[in-house]
């Protein structure tokens, strides 16, 4: 019993320890991993230093309960490791994620690879251990710790795409160095190192673990839903779900338990945040991160007492081998970011990384709390050779000890002359240019509060506000208009975000709605910081396009019949389009109240330009789904307001409960009634064609023959899109392949006698899908134009299937030919 109270008595004290020193250290710009390393090296020096006789009162049993902390490398591994992992994957944006999905990869798996290579190679060459060995090393040195990178980049205001991509690469590449650690060690221990069976062991194994992680998050998921308002059963159940996918992963399942965690984390990172009651998500993330703070510091502090020993014992000659290493993880990480990256932004794989910024990922590839327990690991391995364990923890605690103590506290130093941290001249003048109206107004209120207090107005007059910089000098004079409207823009998209944020609140937003509008907000600011205004508009552009689930939902409607995707699909676009336009509406409104006195009305005059072509585009998308789908738009549209009236309506339970104006049993009943209401809901309304499809199509002389039935065949083939302005949708001379009808906009037939101008409930382009000719005319949106396209193969199979159509087709190509009308005809 004495024992177990000595080592509660150093578990608590070193918690006590971290707690004090790591917020410190992190107001300082300090590395929390450096403070925590530090720490135990200390202790772990005081630990053999002093002599357990030595009598020091309380201190004594505090180092005898640190000297009791036998904590197996094993019970790091599995008591540590699975919430390191889930917080991690829990903190990373999927949609984000994959939108960087090939750089990711490419930092966490083969930069895994080529770092295993090049440190093996460098070490076998100088040290008499074995390939394997120097290998095993190079994989447990391959996995990085991004802490210190991320807080940089917070602090600098970087992209949050490279945010995205050093959380993503740290998180996947933890994964791929355990699985080809687990390959190694297998080797090192005799089994057959074919590379065919390690490659499929290593394929079987990810594969494996990403399904069986998937699969548990999802049953948990499910789970969650009879937990509604248990916030102690909901977090409960997402820790027991990170260690079920690690345990059944490593031990019963015979894949990756690692993978199986990570998989497990970023599933219910998207999933779970929709079952768990509103409320409770903050907390959960609070509870993971406090689990992941507790598990990284002693993993830190209790490995770096353990490894004082071989601090102590470390010799020239592994000194030197640690700077081999050293030598090449950063060699191998070099090749990675300034060989291979530029090739997939060449393959426009993945967009620019910034030099600079290159520069930090490469000296920021930090090493922690993974690479420790690896070591510790193999220090316990029975099945490894006594030369070999000390070899690995002599080498890779080394190794973390540099990145900690040399890198970590010269980043922000290698920031700094890189001038990363310095505000731009673009910067300088917004900067001051809000202190001039801030301190405009600061002097007005002041004035006020001065004379409503009866005081001396000369104590007003004397009051220091800002930094002198005078109202009538304005700063940003010296931009361009170009970098005005760029700064404009980001100021838009920092505001949309804010905004979808608030409509959350408010509950006009779902919860499966807001994480995908948050993502989108932060790739317009991202495509904004990159392109200025052409990102921009590429970028709202892109968004108003139809998604490639809905594409392949039409393609399954069209072909199968198959309505469910179709209507899911259509539901999740209408909500987008519509929280969107409610959005762009309000950005109209902030341009004019906050951006137009900081930027002048020349700029918001541009930028409420980019608004209103953003919300055309976004009508034209609306009205398309309004026109094919009508019936079904307007249960969209009730469907929507519905469920916005339902969560307020929650909203104000919620409120009555917490004023305790309503005890726990009245609220549970309203919860119940709710939740019938919702399911009836979900549901969702029944998917139809509608009158008003079917009436701009009989407008064509070539279904106009066509009952209802064979009307509704011909609709299901047609695709959505939408034409930019100037957008050259037909090209004079080229071989026609489809038809158009136009649902909203304006296009011009551009012939040699002059143009002729299609709007809304017109079609063109049939005619050359009936003679098989070439177009006779360009044909141009004149502004956002949504159309319905009849591609070419979709019309002749129709032919074939609908006698009445064939037979029309063949009657409008003889009239076709003997009228002659050549390029006069207004149907190119």
């Amino acid at each position: 019993m004495e024992n177990l109270i000595f080592a509660v008595l150093g578990i608590v004290t070193v918690l006590a320890l971290v707690s004090l020193l790591v917020p410190a250290a992190d107001q300082r710009g300090v590395p929390g991993t450096t403070v925590l390393a530090a720490l135990g090296l200390i202790l772990g020096f005081f630990v053999a230093i002093v002599d357990p006789q030595t009598d020091l009162g309380f201190f004594s049993d505090i180092l005898a309960g640190l000297r009791g902390l036998g904590v197996s490398a094993e019970a790091f591994l599995y008591l540590f490791l699975p919430p390191l992992l889930f917080t991690a994957a829990l903190g990373i944006d999927v949609r984000l994620l994959f939108d960087e999905v090939a750089a990711v990869m490419l930092l966490a798996v083969v930069a895994v690879v080529v770092c295993t290579a090049a440190v093996g190679a460098a070490l076998s060459a100088f040290s008499d251990v074995g390939l394997i060995a120097c290998l095993l090393l190079g994989a447990i040195v391959a996995t990085t710790d991004p802490a210190a990178v991320l807080g940089v980049f917070r602090d600098l205001g970087a992209p949050r795409r490279l945010s995205t991509l050093v959380a993503g690469e740290s998180v996947l590449n933890d994964a791929a160095a355990i699985a080809l650690f687990a390959v190694l060690l297998g080797m090192l221990g005799g089994e057959e190192p074919a590379v065919g069976r390690a490659a499929w062991i290593l394929v079987t194994g990810f594969v494996g673990g990403a399904a069986l992680g998937y699969g548990l998050a999802r049953l948990a998921c499910w789970l969650l839903a009879g937990l509604r308002n248990s916030r102690v059963g909901e977090i409960t159940l997402s820790i027991c779900l990170a260690y079920f996918a690690f345990i059944l992963g490593d031990q019963y399942a015979g894949v990756s338990g690692v993978v199986a965690v990570v998989a497990a984390g970023l599933t219910f990172a998207v999933y779970g945040r929709l079952r768990v009651s509103p409320e409770t998500w903050g907390p959960l993330v609070q509870t993971w991160n406090q689990i992941e703070f507790w598990a990284n510091s002693l993993i830190f502090v209790l490995a770096a007492m353990f490894a004082t020993r071989a601090i102590i014992d470390l010799s020239w000659g592994d000194a030197g081998l640690v700077a081999l290493v050293v030598i090449g993880a950063l060699a191998a990480r070099a090749a990675v970011l300034y060989g291979l990256l530029p090739v997939l932004v060449l393959g426009k794989a993945t967009a620019p990384v910034d030099y600079r910024y290159r520069a930090v990922l490469l000296w920021g590839g930090l090493r922690g709390a993974v690479t420790l327990t690896l070591a510790l690991f193999i220090g316990e391995s029975p099945g490894v050779p006594a030369d070999i364990q000390s070899f690995v923890v002599t080498l890779a605690t080394g190794f973390v000890l540099f990145t900690l103590f040399v890198q970590a506290p010269t980043l922000r130093p290698l920031i700094s002359l890189l001038r990363l941290n310095e505000l731009s001249p673009v910067e300088r003048a917004i900067r001051n240019r809000v202190i001039a109206l801030a301190c405009a107004t600061v002097r007005d209120q002041v004035a006020r509060l001065s004379d409503t207090y009866g005081f001396d107005p000369k104590h007003a007059d004397a009051v220091e506000i800002g930094d002198g910089v005078a109202l009538d000098e304005n700063p940003l004079d010296e931009l361009t208009d170009k970098e005005r409207i760029q700064v404009g823009l980001i100021a838009l998209a920092d505001q949309e975000k804010a905004l979808y944020l608030r409509h959350f609140s408010a509950g006009m937003i779902s919860r499966q709605m807001i994480a995908d509008r948050i993502a989108a907000a932060d790739r317009l600011a991202d495509a904004v910081k990159a392109d200025g205004q052409s990102g921009y508009t590429a970028s709202t552009d892109n968004a108003v396009q139809s998604s490639r689930y809905l594409r392949i939902a039409l393609w399954l409607h069209r072909v199968f019949g198959w309505q469910r995707p179709l209507a899911r699909a259509l539901a999740t676009r209408f909500e987008i389009l519509t929280v969107t336009r409610l959005t762009v509406r309000e950005l109209a409104r902030f341009n004019r109240r906050a951006i137009d006195p900081l930027l002048g009305g020349e700029t918001a005059s541009a930028l409420d330009k980019l608004i209103a072509a953003r919300a055309e585009a976004l009508d034209a998308a609306l009205a398309t789904v309004r026109v094919q789908y009508p019936a079904y738009s307007e249960a969209l549209e009730h469907r929507y307001l519905a469920r916005a009236a339902l969560r307020l309506e929650e909203e104000q339970y919620r409120h009555h409960r917490d004023e305790a104006l309503i005890g726990r049993e009245i609220f549970d009943d309203l919860q119940r009634r709710l939740d019938r209401r919702w399911a009836l809901i979900e549901e969702g309304p029944t998917l139809d064609l509608g009158l008003r499809l079917m009436e701009m199509l009989k407008k064509a002389p070539l279904f106009a023959p066509l009952d209802a039935e064979k009307l509704a065949q011909v609709a299901r083939c047609l695709t959505p899109h939408l034409a930019l302005p100037g957008e050259k949708i037909i090209q004079k001379d080229v071989v026609g392949r489809a038809m158009y009808f136009i649902v909203s906009g304006t296009v011009a037939v551009r012939l040699t006698t002059g143009p002729v101008k299609l709007g809304a409930g017109d079609f063109f382009g049939e005619m050359a899908l009936v003679t098989r000719e070439r177009r006779t005319a360009d044909v141009v949106a004149e502004g956002y134009c949504q159309l319905l396209i009849l591609d070419g193969r979709d019309f002749r199979r129709l032919a074939r299937a609908i006698p009445d159509l064939s037979a029309t087709i063949e009657k409008v190509a003889r009239e076709r030919i003997d009228a002659n009308e050549g390029p006069t005809d207004s149907r190119p």
